[in-house]
């Protein structure tokens, strides 16, 4: 009895499949968006985000978030949960953010959703298969997340994109220039809608990275309908010093 106990004890526990990987982190997706009540449609979708630590806490990207908000028209940045027309709206602010690795951190109100947890990107290697959910399209026909499947091509140097000239002072030229922040480069097909979803382990949904950009030949549509198949995507390492901050700013 003890040696049958013993060996079913030494067998490894059954990975996911990726389906039922899908089905748990799919409740962890939110579509960023801002909300205007006397504008048509009243919901603009910016990107995707991705609920972590307590549940009340989003990762997306900080090129998505806008820098400035409506308030005379009431002008509001939320993030949408749910799926097709079935959808809730929840308040959120940004709380941390970090300019060099384009990430943005937001608070959502109450109650708290399914979070996912943040695997290691250090133990990531060229080759690895990986996948990454959120909205392609937006919200043109309702919320329906897509999943992607991708292999880690490369860890490369990437300088990721200011907003505006005023961000380029000479010390972040020279960061830039010096030690540019690394990511990783991914044979899959994302769009500009992907922005800000979970890359992640497709036999157990720990998240490794951020999707950030996609390689383009030519503007935004371009993108869409020649989409290069080359996308790169922040390190899920880069997420957990603004948790640690919002948590030490006592917000």
């Amino acid at each position: 009895m003890w040696l049958v106990l013993a060996g079913l004890l030494l067998q490894p526990l059954q990975a996911e499949t990726l389906p039922e990987t899908v089905e748990r982190v799919e409740g962890s997706v939110l579509g960023i968006a801002t909300f205007q009540p006397t504008r048509s449609p009243r919901i603009e979708y910016l990107a995707t985000g991705f609920v972590v630590d307590d549940g009340r806490l989003v990762v997306t990207n900080r090129h998505a978030v806008p820098e400035s908000l409506n308030d005379d028209q009431r002008e509001r940045l939320v993030v949408v949960s749910g799926q097709g027309r079935d959808t809730v709206i929840r308040n959120a602010r940004v709380v941390a953010q970090s300019r060099e690795h384009d990430l943005a951190l937001l608070h959502i109100a109450s109650p708290s959703l399914p979070a996912l947890e943040l695997g290691s990107s250090d133990s990531v290697r060229v080759g690895e298969e990986v996948a990454f959910t959120g909205y392609p399209i937006g919200m043109i026909l309702g919320l329906y997340p897509a999943t992607h499947r991708a292999t880690i091509a490369a860890w490369t140097p990437m300088v990721i994109p200011a907003r505006s000239s005023g961000e380029l002072d000479a010390r972040r030229i020279r960061a830039l220039r010096d030690d540019p922040p690394m990511v990783f480069q991914l044979d899959g097909t994302a769009y500009p809608g992907n922005s800000g979803s979970p890359l992640y382990r497709k036999h157990d949904g720990e998240v490794i990275g951020v999707i950030n950009q996609t390689f383009v030949q030519g503007g935004r549509e371009a993108a869409v309908e020649r989409p290069s198949g080359i996308t790169y995507a922040i390190p899920a390492e880069q997420i957990r010093p603004l948790i640690r901050e919002y948590h030490s700013s006592g917000q």
